[in-house]
């Protein structure tokens, strides 16, 4: 069984990884434009290095961990017979820790930084500054966050396009429907006539696109639609 699987905020949200993009439209205090745009980091990146080192010192800090829906995610994916494509917007490490091995972190990595001058991608677990070296070509002030930022492309569309277009069931788990490309990510399952799922704990922008809904924290039923699925397979076989 063939199964693409779209996460987003919600899970991560239940982990205690805040939703920094308020309903003003603000991340925490700052406007969009000043620390998630190439253009505000062209202006003042040692402002846009202080907000991203803030958030990944709470990611490294101890006090967020993976949730149930993570771990049955993982789950689902070292089953015998499924064949899981997991795709996150989310740009913690959570399904990482939680033992999923294959991530298509479409929107970056917060614990990895890229050279701007090598193009070299590496881990990253400090507070990056206009002083951090890149480890590759040794180079200084030219490390960035590696994060997608608007504007910019987000990563593995095609790999993502080619997985739902052969897939046998598409999930979305924990998003608002609002982002694109991956608010498109269920039109694409429809148009390869591939049912979709939606777990979410309020309606979605495109609830109305999924073949079916299930409102709730994702903690609870992530777990609990894995045990269907696994239940179904043993029925199979």
């Amino acid at each position: 069984m063939r199964i693409v699987v779209l996460t987003g905020a919600g899970i991560s949200a239940e982990s205690g990884v805040p939703v920094f993009r308020g309903s003003d439209g603000l991340w925490e205090g700052h406007r969009v434009e000043d620390v998630a745009t190439p253009e505000g980091f062209a202006r003042d990146p040692q402002q846009v290095h202080a907000f991203y080192n803030g958030r990944r010192a709470k990611l490294t800090g101890g006090a967020v961990e993976p949730n149930d829906a993570h771990r049955a995610l993982a789950k689902l994916a070292a089953a015998p017979g499924v064949e899981l494509f997991l795709v996150t917007q989310n740009i913690d490490d959570l399904h990482e820790r939680a033992g999923s091995g294959e991530v298509l972190h479409m929107h970056g990595e917060l614990l990895k930084a890229r050279c701007q001058s090598c193009g070299a991608v590496v881990p990253w677990r400090e507070d990056l500054s206009r002083a951090s070296v890149c480890p590759a070509c040794g180079e200084i002030d030219c490390l960035r966050p590696h994060v997608v930022w608007f504007g910019e492309m987000p990563f593995g569309l095609d790999e993502t396009a080619a997985a739902i277009s052969r897939a046998d069931l598409f999930v979305s788990i924990g998003t608002s429907g609002r982002v694109y490309p991956a608010a498109a990510f269920v039109s694409w399952a429809r148009e390869a006539g591939v049912p979709g799922l939606e777990i979410n704990l309020d309606e979605s922008d495109g609830s109305s696109l999924f073949t079916e809904s299930r409102r709730g924290r994702a903690g609870e039923l992530v777990p609990r639609w894995v045990d269907e699925v696994l239940a179904g397979r043993k029925d199979q076989g």
